[in-house]
């Protein structure tokens, strides 16, 4: 009999919890699912406007996942207080495990902030020169954390990515071409109207000169034994060490063939 009249006072009980919590249990359901259901229209909806955008491909499946997971965490926290429940624990629960995740990984999420400005920003793309940390070669790749940078001598080079955003980064191809200074000394016995001529039909016959800007010789310095000619003339950026080697290889040949001797050159030889 008691065990009948404590059933019947929980039920009770239950009866009433039910009637009171019910309607707001019902609604929250409700909530999550109608939420859930404008979450995934939301999400396409961004998906389609990052592609017209044309936002880069490494941020938009992080930008679409963090969207979600940030607007699917609000869902649940709008729909635990319109089902009565208490969010006092839960908010210190991710207080806590924000502080200690953002503590654990600072130096992690610099490199990952830092990617976001990079492929925001785009100092640097895929395929540019550039030089940095004292490192000279391609960018092949630019992830969220660090960027591959591939050197001429063909070794891989991985820089983290807030390396890349606080210190001075040379593009060299960002204006796609670069100028090849190159400056020679001849003796004072040796005719300018000569020595002109010969590095003007040597740039002349160059395929890898750029025309414009245009080149520009003329003597950069006078010394006691002799003087310094200044050759200025642009490449492009891309291939610009070939170009510059080939170049030099001709412009002594030709001064070497016209006879016209270069400190420490034999024209007999």
């Amino acid at each position: 009999m008691e065990i009948n009249q404590k059933a019947e006072h929980f039920y009770d009980k239950f009866y009433d919890w039910l009637l009171l919590k019910g309607p707001m249990i019902l609604l929250g359901i409700a909530v999550l699912l109608v939420g859930l259901w404008l979450i995934r229209l939301f999400s396409r909806w961004m998906q389609n406007r990052m592609m017209r955008k044309k936002i880069n491909s490494s941020l938009k499946p992080f930008f679409l996942s963090v969207t979600v997971v940030v607007l699917r965490i609000l869902l649940v926290f709008l729909v635990m207080q319109i089902m009565g429940i208490q969010l006092t624990i839960f908010a210190a629960l991710v207080g806590a495990v924000g502080v200690a995740a953002g503590l654990a990984l600072s130096g992690t999420m610099q490199n990952f902030a830092s990617g976001v400005l990079i492929l925001l920003l785009k100092p640097f793309r895929v395929s540019d020169n550039i030089i940095a940390q004292g490192q000279e070669g391609t960018v092949t790749s630019i992830q969220l954390f660090y960027t591959v940078v591939t050197t001429f001598d063909n070794r891989t080079v991985i820089i983290p990515n807030s390396k890349l955003s606080n210190e001075v980064i040379i593009n060299i191809s960002a204006i796609g071409s670069r100028r090849l200074d190159l400056e020679l000394k001849f003796n004072y016995g040796i005719d300018l109207s000569k020595v002109r001529h010969v590095i003007d039909e040597t740039i002349a016959e160059s395929k890898s000169i750029l025309k414009t800007p245009e080149k520009r010789v003329g003597i950069s310095l006078l010394e006691e034994n002799g003087y310094k000619v200044m050759i200025n003339v642009w490449l492009n950026s891309h291939g610009f060490h070939d170009a510059r080697m080939i170049f030099q290889e001709n412009l002594l040949e030709n001064l070497k063939s016209s006879g016209i001797k270069l400190p420490g050159m034999d024209t007999k030889s």
